[in-house]
């Protein structure tokens, strides 16, 4: 990466789990939304075009709506209201890309030929890896939204990330384990591309700390889900990690409760959004689970912020909506810090930065603009329609940092 405003050095040191790398960045502490003046001495007056392409429909439009409007109540609290950004009026442009990368590259091409030099929003990361190249052919900031693939960490010196990556999940997942040494894993997945990557990241994060994993794959077809979860209490683990998608979640949660895998060992699943809750069943309270963001968890000025922005607006907070609203964050900070106008002076000023996000203290990663973040372990309080996610603990941003990986320039 470009060296920072700061002059900080960059080592491109690869070492497993630089769980500490938060303590040696602090290369700029200001918040977004300060008040800044034009770096590259352009009129104040010059607009800064920002599209955002993300998944209005198709099967992730859910999840594109909630970036949508924390981003909106982002732009509002960081520009104090004024929609200005170190003078220049932002214009902001919105494109749906149905969740399908041709649809989200042609609309990109056409902005940026429009004089947009900012893109944010994509919702899926099969759109996302198609989108990076895109940036860096052309010389423009992207902001990659709620994508999760860690392809995107360090792809190229334009491409950085507004929300949580895969590794960070997992990561989550081994402080719920504690000392991993000695202990037995399974995770319990779909066979599917989906599923053996989730498998192929516990076994890369919890089997170099000494666990030894395994899995449990069922076909994405099946309907009678006893036989596996009978399967994976016969094995003994000591945890179990459920990677699991689509409508037989219902099916899945139902038949590890009656099999008494609940009940046999700690059984630890991602929180998705609040339409998931009920899905859970009478088995919801004895499930840990890792938690990216729920409305509440992060308990600061910034999120409060967030939270009354959106539902002012008629919106809902959800579990996307930190990542909307820390784009809106970002772009303010690469435009009042950096320049309105020259893509290099705002990849400068996003690198190393440290800012209050809605989940807490976050940190741009000068080295690949990994977003180091607090992530969260929860429970849920009930059942059905009054299940609600409580906060057991926020894991430091430090001890879900992803390995630094090497920026292809």
């Amino acid at each position: 990466m470009r060296s920072s405003v700061t002059g900080t050095s960059r080592g491109r040191a690869l070492g497993a789990l630089t769980l500490l790398v938060a303590t040696t960045l602090l290369a700029g502490c200001s918040s977004a939304g300060t008040a800044g003046t034009e770096a590259d001495g352009s009129g104040g007056d010059t607009p800064v075009k920002v599209g955002l392409v993300y998944s209005r429909s198709g099967p992730l439009a859910a999840y594109g709506k909630q970036y949508e409007e924390g981003f909106k109540a982002g732009l509002a609290y960081a520009t104090h209201g004024t929609n200005k950004a170190g003078g220049h009026p932002i214009e902001v442009t919105e494109q749906d890309d149905a969740g399908d990368p041709a649809k989200a590259v042609a609309a990109a091409k056409t902005l940026i030929g429009k004089g947009h030099r900012i893109i944010a929003g994509t919702t899926d990361s099969g759109v996302a890896l198609q989108m990076a190249p895109l940036a860096a052919q052309n010389k423009v900031l992207y902001l990659n939204g709620d994508a999760a693939t860690d392809a995107l960490t360090g792809v190229n010196d334009y491409t950085f990330r507004s929300g949580r990556q895969s590794y960070q999940d997992i990561l989550t997942v081994s402080a719920q384990l504690g000392a991993a040494r000695g202990k037995k894993v399974t995770v319990l997945a779909q066979n599917s591309a989906f599923g053996q990557a989730n498998v192929a990241a516990v076994k890369d994060v919890l089997g170099k700390k000494g666990a030894t994993v395994g899995s449990v794959l069922a076909p994405p077809s099946a309907t009678d889900l006893t036989p596996f979860a009978r399967q994976v209490k016969a094995g003994g683990p000591d945890l179990v990690f459920v990677a699991w998608a689509g409508a037989t979640a219902p099916a899945l949660w139902t038949a590890l409760n009656q099999q008494g895998v609940l009940d046999a060992a700690k059984v630890v699943t991602g929180l998705a959004g609040t339409a998931s809750y009920p899905v859970f069943g009478s088995g919801a309270a004895k499930i840990s689970f890792l938690a990216h963001y729920f409305p509440g968890a992060g308990a600061n000025p910034v999120e409060q912020a967030m939270l009354d922005g959106i539902t002012e607006a008629g919106g809902t907070p959800d579990l996307f909506s930190p990542d909307g609203f820390t784009a809106a964050q970002m772009i303010v900070r690469a435009v009042e810090s950096g320049s309105a106008t020259d893509t290099s002076a705002m990849v400068d000023a996003l690198e190393g930065w440290t800012f209050d996000g809605p989940k807490g203290r976050q940190q741009i990663r000068a080295e690949d603009h990994a977003l180091l973040q607090p992530m969260f372990t929860a429970r849920l309080r009930g059942t059905g329609a009054d299940a609600r996610p409580e906060v057991i603990d926020t894991v430091p941003m430090a001890s879900v940092a992803p390995p630094v990986r090497k920026t292809a320039g």
